[in-house]
Formats: C-alpha cells, sequence, structure tokens
C-alpha cells in the first residue's frame, strides 16, 4: 500500500488522542528560563540578546500606546519560529502546515489591531477605506475593494504560513524519496540528489524563521495603522 505524501501534515494520534496539544506545549520548555544569578550563562545572554533586537525592530516605528503589544508578538514570534524548526526533525509533526491553527493565530490577532484602531481614532481608521482626492464615481468601488482587502489580510497571514511550510516538507520528501530509490540503481545521482536535498534543508531552516519573523512583523504593520 502506497501512502500518501500529505499523510505528513495529518495530526498524529496516540491510542485514538490526538497529539497536537503536545506539539503545541513541548516548544516552551526548549528554552532557558531567567536566573536570579548577577551574571548568566551564554545560552541565556544570546537569547535576551535576540528577543531585545527583535523587539526594538519590530516596535521601532509603533507609537507608545502599541508598545503594550511587545510581549505578546515577541512571544508568538518565538513559538512559531519553534515549531517550524521542530518539524523539521525526523518522525516529528509540524502543527503550523494546519491552515485551521494558523487562522486562529491571524484572525484574533488581527481582529483585535482593527477593533483598536476603531475605538481610538474611528475616523482615521474609516479613512483607511477611502484614499484622499478620489473621483465621487469611483469612491463606492474603492470602498468595496478596500473593505475587501481588509477582510483578506487575516486569510493571507495564514495561508502564507501554511503554504511556504507545506511546499518545503512536500519538496524534502519528494528529493529525499528520489534519493532513496536511485541510491542501489544509480549512486553518482543518489549522492548529487543528496547534495541537493541537504541544500533544501537549510533553506527550508531559514524559510521557517522568515515566516514566523513575516507573520508578526505583518500584524505589527497592522498594529501600527490603528494606533
Amino acid at each position: 500500500m502506497t501512502l500518501s505524501f500529505f499523510d505528513q501534515f495529518m495530526s498524529p494520534t496516540l491510542l485514538g488522542i490526538p497529539l497536537m496539544a503536545l506539539a503545541l506545549t513541548l516548544p516552551w520548555t526548549l528554552y532557558p528560563q531567567p536566573t536570579t544569578r548577577w551574571m548568566n550563562n551564554r545560552l541565556l545572554t544570546l537569547q535576551n540578546w535576540l528577543i531585545n533586537r527583535f523587539t526594538q525592530q519590530i516596535f521601532m516605528p509603533i507609537n507608545i500606546p502599541g508598545h503594550k503589544w511587545a510581549l505578546l508578538l515577541t512571544s508568538l514570534m518565538l513559538f512559531l519560529i519553534t515549531l517550524n524548526m521542530l518539524g523539521l526533525l525526523p518522525y516529528t509533526f509540524t502543527p503550523t502546515t494546519q491552515l485551521s491553527l494558523n487562522m486562529a493565530f491571524a484572525v484574533p490577532l488581527w481582529l483585535a489591531t482593527v477593533i483598536i484602531g476603531m475605538r481610538n481614532q474611528p475616523t482615521h481608521a474609516l479613512g483607511h477605506l477611502l484614499p484622499e482626492g478620489t473621483p465621487a464615481l469611483l469612491i463606492p468601488i474603492l470602498i468595496i475593494i478596500e473593505t475587501i482587502s481588509l477582510f483578506i489580510r487575516p486569510l493571507a497571514l495564514g495561508v502564507r504560513l501554511t503554504a511556504n511550510l507545506t511546499a518545503g516538507h512536500l519538496l524534502i520528501q519528494l528529493i529525499a524519496t528520489a534519493a532513496f530509490v536511485l541510491l542501489p540503481i544509480m549512486p553518482t545521482t543518489a549522492i548529487l540528489t543528496s547534495i541537493v536535498l541537504f541544500l533544501l534543508t537549510l533553506l527550508e531552516v531559514a524559510v521557517a524563521m522568515i515566516q514566523a519573523y513575516v507573520f508578526v512583523l505583518l500584524l505589527s504593520l497592522y498594529l501600527q495603522e490603528n494606533v
């Protein structure tokens, strides 16, 4: 019986119990906890430096009221990076390949930015739906287009993360299967395919980090428009 390549994206179960919750909670145990000592170790110092640099870069263009989101978005970025990276290990499951999970991240956070804009500065938030100086005949059409683009934002966030990770995992599995099949028939070709597989794996590691960063960066841009 030939298994489908998409079986790797099915939620694993053990004795009928879905292991999605375990895959979501495991990453939090991988980060060292802050200590009460005067001097931290090298790993903790590097972790703090990376978090501080990321937070400064993301929130520098955002107004002061939006800095309340720093802890939430920084935690989300670390969480997504860890889930994406752990999914590259053998015999593991990547929760972020599930569109339902990514939409569960994207929709509430996007909706929160929209509600904040409508509550704090409704005139400015509604002004995004109609550019200044628009001819009268184009006003209804532009309002409809801008409204559609506004509601497409969370869908684009979730689909972008899902599609990039799914495509990378499928490509890795296809090339790995080809290298395994070609090994007894054409060893030279199999070795060349394995080199391509190694380079693709490095690319997928970069994609896993970049996609988590892009997800949070776009959320910060939506927040910047509404704060």
